[in-house]
């Protein structure tokens, strides 16, 4: 959570919902500053003397290149999403302030960087722990297993709609259409995806979306909640370390490791389900969600070397076209590739 520019006067709208929930007094002085790094939702930090709060709202519109429109719905399923994992993992989300469902608003505590630095900053920088991924890949299991099998979650979770507009259209479906001769295998894993529900999806495990807190992780923007494929959330996270291992120079091994040890943790918790159907399914996921970050409708940002692109292209169509059983094979296939990817600057690591 870094502010961006700052303003005093922002939409009355926020300031009288700080107002009516009893989070800013009339009169009160309140400085607002635009949080930067989403693009499903406008993001504030508002300093009131004394405190700090933080305020989100969801666009209709996303910030990308594509046209990408998503209900504001999912504002009450990412409030919901929350109340449940603050149930079982108080710590895992922050403190819960105030919402308002007509307006696709609401309210948190403000976490600062100092305290609860962003993971994908830490990475980006090479600060890799194996020890955070571990405690992400065990908050996830906590929360599948927690939700697995509950029908209540299933019905107020009901949301695949959201889920298809906002995670199986643009990454699945759009790379389908990007990739016409890898079609019909995005296709089926859109439906295969689409038809479970087992569990409590988070949807959004992006380094981007998790502080490394003092007492664990702490999860942000679960407006993709579903009740739903509980391999999507592990695949997902899976994907951005494996992305991240192309440009985090001198820390690949360890990024490496860090996915051997977030799976390892996650799939260790694992007993909603039958271990191998799961991790079957994340498995073949992963190679989707590669090509997706760079041909679907939100390509990652930092894969800016055209070799980069190319070489996730090149292995996630060959894991699509000769599917493998288990994250480790993925693995394994990404690494032998790195391999190659190496030999022309001498085997060093680009």
């Amino acid at each position: 959570m870094s502010p961006a520019a700052a303003q005093l006067n922002p939409d009355p709208a926020l300031t009288g919902f700080l107002l009516a929930h009893q989070l800013a007094e009339p009169g009160e002085s309140a400085h607002w500053s635009p949080l930067a790094g989403g693009v499903s939702s406008d993001l504030w930090r508002v300093d009131l003397p004394g405190r700090s709060v933080c305020v989100k709202r969801a666009l209709a519109r996303l910030r990308v290149a594509a046209d990408w429109q998503a209900p504001v719905s999912r504002n009450a399923y990412e409030w919901a999403w929350m109340q449940f994992a603050s149930r079982h993992r108080p710590d895992s989300v922050p403190e819960l302030l105030a919402h308002d469902p007509e307006a696709g608003l609401f309210a948190m505590a403000y976490l600062s960087a100092e305290h609860h630095p962003v993971w994908k900053t830490q990475l980006l920088s090479g600060d890799v722990r194996l020890a955070t991924a571990a405690a992400v890949g065990d908050l996830l299991a906590t929360l599948h297993a927690a939700s697995a099998g509950d029908a209540g979650l299933a019905a107020e979770f009901a949301t695949d709609d959201n889920f298809h507009a906002l995670r199986i259209e643009p990454y699945l479906l759009a790379t389908a259409a990007a990739h016409p001769e890898l079609g019909d295998i995005l296709q089926g894993l859109a439906d295969r995806t689409a038809m479970t529900h087992l569990a409590l999806v988070h949807g959004d495990v992006s380094p981007k979306n998790i502080l490394v807190g003092p007492s664990g992780p702490v999860l942000l923007d679960a407006e993709c909640a579903w009740y739903g494929d509980p391999a999507f959330d592990l695949a997902f996270c899976v994907n951005h370390l494996l992305l991240k291992s192309l440009v985090v120079a001198g820390r690949r091994t360890d990024l490496l490791r860090s996915v051997h040890a977030l799976a390892e943790a996650y799939l260790g918790r694992v007993d909603w389900e039958p271990l191998t159907t799961l991790e079957g399914r994340a498995a073949s996921l992963l190679p989707a969600l590669l090509l997706a970050r760079v041909d679907g409708k939100s390509p990652v940002e930092y894969l800016t070397d055209d070799r980069h692109r190319l070489f996730v292209r090149a292995v996630a169509s060959t894991l699509l076209r000769t599917p493998v059983a288990t994250v480790a094979e993925v693995l394994d296939a990404w690494e032998t590739a790195l391999k190659a990817l190496d030999e022309p600057a001498g085997g060093r690591p680009h």
